[in-house]
């Protein structure tokens, strides 16, 4: 396949070009739009099959109408709603407001239900709760009511996610806008031209309106999350420019070797081009692990990545190497006579004197001790990590300036219980079965204790009653969440069905647990097959894999210190909640795995070349160090941008996403590439190639294998003898 895709660069360059214009114009019209078609709701972070949805599903099948109250209005009092009835007048506007709005289904309010949760515990506000038929609805009610009724504010589920939605849209323009042209002068930087500095970014652009294109087809069939948007984003511009790199540096390598450009490119795509290959495929692999949960927000996350991840490795192997036999020596172009001299001399050979050979001796010298200390330092970073608190994804994600995320803590502050998340009892009984469910409430009452509103039963409709409880705290409290499991012990599903907003919080838990060991096997197996086929070696993978566990766990550990203990709010903008986002730090630390993967294949790719040319393990390190240390520095650089971006948002789990996937990546690419794995390579030496002699059959019969060009300058080792 490679050698088709280099006849094809040398002999169809310009067709391939005209052909990617017209397919990346196509893919633009068509696939740009999926950023305003595509939504996220508050279903996205939920297992369908759990029984908190089938309860949500109960309740709308036996009475029509949505199972929660999607809005939420606080009303203040003219005074005393205790001491004064009429004080309370206001909700009334408010309600019969809201019940003139399209989609109308049900509202509660303090005047004419006298429920005291609908109060705040000074008397001086109240609430009024309304359930819409569908979310735009609530919206459209929520802008009716707010112009006239400004001194209102207005929150709930449905306002949350719908300000959600449009937020998350505007940040990721905002994040693009602020992130290209920093890109751009960087990239004018590391790739010493405007011309090379242009083309990752047009690979990365490639990358994500293609991808863009198949998500919106994809979401045809099975519906995706909008968050999945700037995960491709983020991905297709940072993979775009590590790929692009490593493919230009590579080609400018061989024309320094005295090499034509065709055949230039045919030796950059047998060697750098496989590593791509490679590392698009395990990247890939990596990002599907996700596709096995059942929640939206994952699975599009791992389809997003999967398929850009992909896209970026597409256009690196066919647009790419057409583009530069198009181009020829105008590669170079627009730059500084410096900056070509100094792109011309680093396709030279490996001298001693490089920075990063120096660097790779000096570990070698003390690899023992160099991997103590770097390694236990990581180990410091990542302990904060035992510690680390869950929280649901609620309207406390939004800013603080955010009307809907005011509401939501008011009702918590100042509020008994908040009156829409009550835990909902489903029962299957007749209409005539009022003793059972007499029964059940009593039990209900019983087990959660003086502190707990139960209110009387209801009949839904269908066969189906519901029996409510106002709990005390917050949803996702421990002891609410024990009372949620009581309860569901009371009887079997489907006969009685235990649902809302803690319920929602031990289902997700529930379900990403189940499904976790699944997603490990497969991230294990792809990235250490992908890493045996390229290597040959059982010892390299294994290494692999620790390292991408230490640089998991180190971002998880700064996630704690930055994002749920409030270190460094200030300077990112954002309020704690007091925890982490599970759903979200998932993806965090899949996305995290992916990419230290990503950058040590570039590294032990070009290790293997030089101890595959002769040279001993020691100075293969220092040899694929000092041939790629700048390269993933500047890579990782960049993709910090790319995905650092995100940290502008006002989201908080984007904003988590960004910083956490921003840390780890630097820290992967400078301490564990440069110093930790180089020195636990150097101490195991020649074993570092070792496995069993029926994995050695297997890989040489389908493994990679480097062709490495001849060059007019023999590789130099550390002591000065040349290598074969």
């Amino acid at each position: 396949m490679i050698d088709r895709l280099s006849d094809l660069a040398a002999h169809h360059a310009r067709r391939v070009v005209i052909g990617a214009g017209i397919v990346f114009l196509l893919a633009a019209a068509f696939g740009v739009p999926v950023t305003s078609i595509l939504k996220s709701r508050t279903a996205d972070f939920q297992d369908p099959a759990s029984q908190s949805e089938q309860t949500l599903r109960a309740i709308e099948r036996a009475t029509g109408q949505s199972a929660d109250y999607g809005v939420a209005a606080l009303v203040p009092a003219a005074g005393d709603v205790f001491t004064d009835p009429a004080a309370a007048a206001g909700a009334l506007r408010v309600t019969a407001l809201l019940e003139r709005q399209p989609g109308f289904q049900r509202a509660l309010d303090y005047p004419a239900d006298h429920l005291p949760v609908l109060v705040s515990r000074d008397g001086n506000q109240t609430l009024v709760l309304a359930a819409y038929s569908s979310r735009e609805r609530s919206a459209e009610a929520v802008k009716h009511v707010r112009l006239k009724l400004p001194g209102v504010r207005i929150g709930g589920e449905d306002v949350a996610s719908t300000e959600t939605n449009e937020r998350t849209t505007s940040d990721l323009k905002r994040a693009e806008t602020l992130a290209l042209p920093i890109l751009l002068l960087l990239s004018f930087w590391v790739f010493r031209g405007l011309i090379a500095a242009a083309l990752p970014l047009l690979v990365g652009g490639f990358a994500i309106v293609l991808t863009f294109l198949l998500l919106r087809l994809i979401d045809q069939f099975a519906g995706l999350s909008i968050f999945a948007v700037n995960l491709v984003t983020g991905m297709g511009l940072g993979l775009g420019i590590d790929y692009s790199l490593f493919v230009l540096s590579r080609y400018r390598e061989e024309l320094a070797a005295g090499a034509d450009g065709r055949t230039a490119i045919a030796r950059t795509l047998q060697t750098a081009g496989r590593t791509v290959l490679y590392s698009s495929l395990t990247v890939a692999g990596a990002l599907s692990c996700m596709l096995v949960f059942p929640l939206r927000f994952l699975y599009s996350m791992g389809i997003g990545g999967a398929l850009v991840a992909l896209s970026a490795g597409a256009v690196t192997l066919v647009v790419l190497p057409a583009v530069l036999i198009v181009l020829g020596p105008r590669i170079n172009s627009l730059a500084p006579a410096w900056m070509q001299r100094h792109a011309a001399e680093s396709g030279l050979a490996v001298s001693e004197h490089g920075a990063w050979f120096r660097l790779a001796r000096a570990v070698m010298r003390r690899p023992g001790l160099v991997a103590v200390l770097t390694g236990g330092a990581l180990i410091v970073l990542a302990l904060p990590a035992l510690r680390l608190e869950l929280t649901p994804a609620d309207a406390r994600v939004l800013p603080a300036s955010s009307q809907a995320r005011q509401v939501a803590e008011t009702i918590t502050r100042d509020f008994p219980v908040d009156g829409s998340q009550t835990i909902t009892m489903v029962v299957r009984a007749p209409a005539g079965a009022k003793q059972t469910l007499t029964t059940l409430r009593t039990e209900a009452v019983i087990a959660g204790g003086a502190r707990t509103s139960v209110q009387p039963a209801r009949y839904l409709g269908r066969g189906t009653w519901a029996i409510e409880l106002l709990p005390q705290g917050l949803e996702n409290a421990p002891a609410n969440q024990q009372l949620v499991r009581s309860l569901r012990a009371l009887a079997p599903p489907p006969r009685l069905l235990v649902g809302g907003a803690t319920a929602r919080f031990i289902d997700q838990k529930a379900s990403i647990t189940s499904h976790t060991p699944l997603a490990l096997a497969i991230l294990v197996i792809v990235t250490g097959g992908f890493l045996f086929l390229m290597t040959g070696s059982l010892i390299l993978p294994l290494l692999a894999l620790a390292m991408n566990l230490l640089t998991v766990a180190v971002g998880a550990g700064l996630l704690v210190l930055i994002f749920q203990d409030g270190h460094l709010s200030g300077l990112f903008g954002f309020s704690p909640i007091g925890g982490l986002e599970e759903s979200n730090l998932v993806l965090l630390f899949v996305v995290a795995f992916a990419l230290s993967t990503d950058y040590g294949v570039f590294l032990f790719a070009r290790i293997k070349e030089a101890h595959d040319e002769g040279l001993a393990t020691r100075d293969a390190v220092a040899h694929g160090l000092e041939r790629t240390g700048r390269l993933v520095t500047a890579a990782a650089l960049l993709f910090c941008v790319a995905i650092g971006a995100f940290a502008t948002s006002h989201i908080f789990f984007v904003k988590q996403l960004g910083v956490g996937a921003a840390l780890a990546v630097a820290i992967d690419a400078t301490v564990v590439r440069a110093l930790l794995v180089p020195a636990l390579m150097g101490r195991l030496g020649e074993r570092t190639w070792w496995a069993p002699r029926s994995l050695r059959r297997l890989h040489a019969r389908i493994g990679l294998r480097e062709q490495g060009p001849a060059r007019g300058a023999r590789i130099r080792t550390a002591t000065g003898d040349a290598g074969p």
